[in-house]
């Protein structure tokens, strides 16, 4: 089957870069995207945004090179529109909770029609045609509570959940979005799959209560769960538990806790540090001391000790100074605003999100971020009397590195769409 890529100019800010070249679950997007089909396509065609699609008789995947979708999601998909025989295109039902609650806010790729929203993603039995029905997929989604706190700070109940799909489907419009592939439908969506795996394959789990027998460990904590790779250096004090993936070169120290995460290679996690339910890129640097809740760090970050990031994201190459506190919830209850793909501050459905920190960024030791503000690309920032507290968005001009004597050592790497990278050093 051929494979029709559809590029998006779009950006995303603050990273300024296309979605197809930011990390989901540790991994670029566009190379998740070509693992995963692998095994239904033989070959690809990339199209620029706007170019006309080639002409051919024979069937054909088509889709946007911003899309993240998982493997149930494009089993089910590619499945269903063979059996149909006509062009499909991936639609959502407005009573698919999964979607209407982390999907649609923020984005602006969905197409409405009628109930429903269609997304960039087709399937063509004798090759591109004008039209194409709908073909609606349920994101099979359950909810899951990850915090019970006071109700004034919640529901009724105190609980804060999820609805966590286990097909998933999303356009990164967003850097939300980017927390929402990597933690909910990522992190917890690979929890509830093992869930209904214990649930209701009887052989699968006798197969981990046995290797936890014989491992002589906790059920959460054995090799079932917790998959380790090759050359890693762990602390027989370290705490983790599954499911997690752990990468090659590795060495976490003393006193780790980690709990449902994905770490990626050649990641030094030291004393003291705790993770939960968040993705580590390869190369990361964890001193000491950090608490790193529902975050994702693209590869060579740092974030250095009691530092606390909560549903956050920062880019790569970035660094975290000490004792950074990322706040995630509004005191007076507002509705929690963040950026869409088209820089546009709107509603993001969320009760409770960190901020997002771009690539190649400096923070300097004790600020306090308020949620969901974003600091751009290339910006370098310094606690001091004028600035403790960072409660609006940072764009690259408000950079403190502008300033400083040595303002020609910090080069601009990720320059907005139109503007030329300074070449500083």
């Amino acid at each position: 089957m051929l494979k029709i890529i559809l590029q998006s100019s779009q950006v995303v800010p603050p990273f300024n870069e296309r979605a197809r070249d930011l990390r989901i679950l540790n991994k670029p997007l566009w190379l998740h995207q070509r693992d995963l089909l692998a095994p239904y396509t033989s070959r690809e065609v990339e199209m620029p945004q706007g170019a006309r699609i080639p002409q051919t008789h024979e069937p054909c995947l088509v889709y946007r090179d911003n899309l993240y979708f998982d493997e149930d999601y494009i089993k089910a998909f590619i499945a269903l529109a063979k059996k149909r025989d006509v062009p499909s295109r991936a639609a959502f039902s407005i009573k698919d909770k999964a979607f209407m609650e982390h999907c649609l806010p923020l984005s602006t790729s969905y197409i409405p029609t009628g109930d429903m929203y269609l997304a960039d993603l087709w399937y063509y039995p004798n090759g591109p045609q004008p039209a194409a029905e709908p073909l609606v997929i349920d994101m099979d989604a359950r909810d899951m509570g990850y915090y019970h706190i006071p109700t004034y700070m919640a529901s009724e109940t105190g609980d804060l959940t999820y609805h966590v799909p286990l097909r998933s489907l999303i356009s990164i419009d967003s850097w939300v979005h980017v927390f929402i592939a990597d933690s909910v439908f990522g992190m917890f969506g690979k929890a509830a799959r093992e869930m209904k795996l214990l649930d209701t394959d009887p052989l699968y789990k006798l197969g981990v209560l046995g290797t936890a027998l014989y491992e002589g460990k906790q059920v959460l904590a054995c090799s079932r769960l917790v998959q380790i790779g090759r050359n890693c250096v762990i602390d027989p004090s370290a705490v983790i538990h599954g499911p997690t993936v752990i990468g090659d070169n590795v060495t976490i120290g003393a006193g780790v806790v980690i709990d449902n995460c994905i770490i990626g290679d050649h990641v030094n996690i030291s004393q003291g540090n705790q993770l939960l339910l968040s993705v580590v890129g390869d190369g990361t640097f964890l001193p000491f001391l950090a608490s790193i809740f529902m975050t994702t760090l693209m590869e060579h970050s740092m974030v250095a000790q009691l530092t606390c990031l909560q549903m956050s994201v920062v880019g790569r190459n970035s660094f975290v100074g000490a004792g950074n506190i990322f706040t995630d919830y509004n005191l007076l209850s507002a509705d929690i605003k963040a950026r869409d793909g088209t820089g546009k501050l709107k509603p993001s459905n969320r009760p409770v999100l960190g901020s997002c920190v771009g690539h190649n960024v400096r923070i300097g030791s004790g600020l306090i971020i308020y949620p969901a503000r974003t600091i751009e690309s290339d910006v370098v920032l310094v606690a001091s009397k004028e600035r403790r507290v960072i409660d609006r968005d940072v764009r690259f001009e408000d950079s403190d590195h502008h300033h400083l004597n040595a303002a020609n050592l910090h080069r601009r790497l990720y320059p907005r769409p139109g503007e030329r990278t300074v070449e500083s050093w």
